[in-house]
């Protein structure tokens, strides 16, 4: 573990490079404008070019929190899932909670193309499909909710989650095949994710979503850290296993749910960056991981959508690209290191 002076040297680090990452995002874009300009429409609203206002009030500014606040969410809920199943491979949407938001999507977009014709999805409106994403997450929170106050087996929970994933999968690939070919490439679309499409009233929506579930979490740092050595000892210093489960589960729920309602399915950013934050700060106390993996989670997210915006360019990445780069080659660095480890024990 790191001594106070390094710990306190790497949280201002991170939170510079956290703050000049926001602002980075909110200056680059297809429209070149200048950090002073930037800085004149942000905080004196004094500018000789009105459309600088809009692109950044409208679309720059509410793109960047978004990255901000889903970098904290998704990163967040990986650590306790990783944490409550003791999986180094486990994620914020293990639980099939992407799943259900994405057949809660397919439903809406796809079903209701087989009964009346809609040329898009933006006829439909934001909204229904955030609606629509939640209720679908909800449904399979419901489900892991009620399954885990009747068993005691973590991995059971972990094997019916994914089941219940597979499940929502697989009614998703049967709508798939039998819409039309309209609204088949919007859902895919969806699935891609994106930071780009939430508005200012979404954010009012998002956000307190977001600082509610990280508050829960921070709520639960002793039970994240008693559950580290196994649930025989959490249970021998008195707690109450069911119960946590159900707050942990709640709390991930809304926070990758949420994200997956407004921005579509980011994978990756809740498997990578609790690893990521246990490399760095070299603890597993969940009083400096749980800030920190939030911190970089939001780091990363934001990086991740400067990329994919390609600066000076008209044309946006999916985040899910730049996410999969950034995390695909950390989960095989886990296996290796995994598989290392059990050779040489």
């Amino acid at each position: 573990m790191l001594n106070r002076r390094h710990l306190i040297l790497i949280w201002i680090i991170l939170s510079l490079l956290l703050t000049a990452l926001f602002v980075l995002d909110i200056i680059l874009g297809s429209v070149q404008i200048s950090v002073k300009e930037v800085f004149n429409v942000l905080f004196t609203n004094n500018t000789d070019h009105p459309e600088y206002s809009t692109i950044l009030y409208r679309f720059r500014l509410p793109k960047a929190l978004t990255a901000l606040f889903a970098g904290f969410a998704l990163s967040v809920s990986g650590l306790q899932m990783q944490t409550v199943f003791r999986n180094p491979l486990a994620g914020p949407f293990v639980l099939g909670i992407s799943a259900g938001a994405s057949l809660g999507v397919a439903l809406l977009v796809m079903g209701l193309s087989a009964f009346t014709v809609v040329s898009e999805i933006g006829v439909l409106g934001n909204w229904s499909v955030v609606t629509a994403a939640w209720l679908g997450s909800g449904l399979i929170l419901f489900l892991i909710l009620a399954v885990s106050a009747r068993l005691k087996d973590i991995m059971t929970i972990l094997i019916l989650g994914i089941m219940f994933g597979s499940a929502t999968s697989a009614l998703v690939n049967i709508l798939q095949y039998f819409s039309n070919e309209s609204m088949l490439k919007a859902f895919i679309v969806w699935t891609m994710g994106s930071l780009g499409g939430v508005s200012l009233s979404q954010l009012n929506v998002l956000i307190p979503s977001v600082i509610i579930g990280l508050i829960i979490s921070f709520l639960l740092i002793k039970v994240l850290n008693a559950m580290l050595v196994g649930e025989n000892y959490a249970r021998s210093m008195g707690l109450n296993i069911r119960l946590s489960r159900i707050f942990i589960f709640f709390s991930t729920s809304l926070l990758a749910g949420t994200v997956t309602a407004f921005c579509g399915p980011i994978g990756f950013i809740g498997i990578a960056v609790p690893h990521i934050a246990r490399i760095v700060f070299k603890t597993a106390n969940h009083k400096i991981l749980l800030p920190g993996t939030m911190l970089i989670g939001g780091i990363v997210l934001l990086l991740s959508d400067i990329i994919s915006q390609l600066p000076g360019y008209e044309k946006t990445l999916p985040i899910n690209s730049i996410t999969a780069l950034v995390g695909i080659p950390i989960v095989i660095w886990i296996i290796i290191r995994n598989q290392k480890m059990s050779t040489i024990s």
